[in-house]
């Protein structure tokens, strides 16, 4: 196992902020596994990728010899998280959240280890307090403070109606830390003021105040909004892995860096080193794309499948760009020696000078048969044709003659 340092170097990778680290390096310290809580409400079935940030560092936990404590919020979600509303939500019934709660019970363990991970529902103690115990547990907070949360304060200050029932949310989401004894609860930026109440309800109980560390919130596909089924800009780890494949080459360059440093398991040091390819070597963003998309789809469906998944889309968009009648072009390049890329680039009229050629293939724009060249000074490979793209509009068919 690693140090201490070590440990808390992986485990605050990619976090936005750790509440508590002094208490998060002394309970390391200790040697003894702690209570790593997360809570999760099945408001839609189905998990996706938005949901994997925050399962990805549960993961570095147990892997680490920590409980996850999976929390289901059977009974937070009939109320709903009202976080970033500006309306009151509408409760789901009971019937809606089991179902739910089903699928996501069935796909953590895509992501977690059943062995290290304890699965609860939260109607099973908060059902249990009555009305006795709610109005208890509501004497334990305040008017003021909870208007203190940012959605609270806007509708309050726009005069927007605020249902009472939307007030005991983050009270009950602090409560299952009191039950469960968490020493850490993970959650995203969005959670913050109820990790927070959760660390002050455990202080009213004689408890030791929880470590709260918050995870960002993961981009749709849209690149503008939160990752959400309701928005239809989602990845469900359940997609099929083709559709999974296709949507990930979808998201724009710029959004790609997000996703991976969120979902990637690959080294800090090497995705600088997939950067700086981009930027500095000319490597087209759209080939470290498919090696982002092969990565996750292999991580939920098998690296078999992740094969198959890149092959049926680099077919497709092969398709999409080469005609099939694209006729063969004989190239002659009068010289003792065999011609360089460059060289047959220009022969062929699908630039206008070697230099222009050496300058395509240097800015990654030069690909012979679907894969991007490198070196145009390489000598064109003789034989049987191949088909030769000079950025997206530039095509021959080429064989030397």
């Amino acid at each position: 196992m690693p140090g201490v340092e070590q440990a808390l170097a992986t485990l605050q990778r990619g976090a936005v902020e750790t509440i508590g680290l002094d208490a998060l390096r002394q309970r390391l310290e200790s040697g003894r596994p702690l209570r790593v809580k997360a809570g999760f409400d099945p408001t839609a079935p189905d998990l996706h990728l938005g949901h994997v940030v925050l399962l990805q560092k549960l993961r570095q936990f147990q892997q680490l010899g920590h409980k996850i404590v999976f929390v289901i919020g059977d009974f937070t979600a009939m109320i709903g998280d009202p976080t970033g509303k500006s309306v009151t939500r509408k409760p789901l019934s009971r019937e809606q959240v089991a179902a739910n709660a089903d699928t996501y019970r069935e796909q953590v363990f895509r992501v977690l280890d059943p062995d290290a991970t304890e699965v609860v529902f939260n109607a099973s103690w908060v059902s249990e307090l009555g009305a006795e115990g709610m109005v208890r547990l509501a004497s334990r907070h305040t008017v003021a403070r909870m208007l203190e949360r940012d959605d609270f304060s806007r509708r309050y200050k726009a005069q927007q109606p605020i249902a009472i029932h939307e007030l005991l949310y983050p009270l009950i989401q602090g409560y299952d830390s009191v039950v469960l004894r968490a020493d850490i609860e993970l959650g995203g930026t969005d959670q913050k003021f109820n990790l927070l109440v959760g660390r002050q309800l455990q202080e009213a109980e004689g408890q030791p105040p929880q470590v709260v560390m918050t995870l960002p919130i993961l981009e749709g596909l849209d690149g503008v909004q939160k990752m959400s089924k309701s928005l239809d800009n989602y990845v469900a780890i359940t997609d099929a892995p083709a559709d999974m494949f296709g949507k990930l080459m979808s998201v724009s360059d710029d959004l790609m860096w997000r996703y991976f440093d969120l979902l990637s398991d690959r080294p800090t040091a090497e995705l600088e080193d997939l950067r700086r390819s981009v930027t500095q070597d000319g490597v087209n963003p759209r080939d470290i794309k498919m090696s982002l998309a092969h990565e996750l789809v292999g991580r939920f469906a098998g690296s078999d499948a992740a094969d198959a998944a890149q092959q049926a889309f680099a077919a497709r968009f092969q398709r999409r760009e080469v005609p099939d009648d694209l006729p063969e072009q004989l190239v002659r390049v009068d010289q003792a020696e065999p011609p360089t890329v460059a060289q047959v680039l220009k022969a062929a009229g699908l630039v206008a000078s070697t230099s222009e050629g050496l300058r395509m293939v240097a800015q990654g724009a030069v690909r012979l048969d679907g894969e991007r060249l490198g070196d145009g000074r390489g000598l064109f490979p003789s034989g049987s044709a191949h088909i030769v793209q000079v950025g997206k509009r530039r095509i021959a068919r080429i064989r030397l003659a």
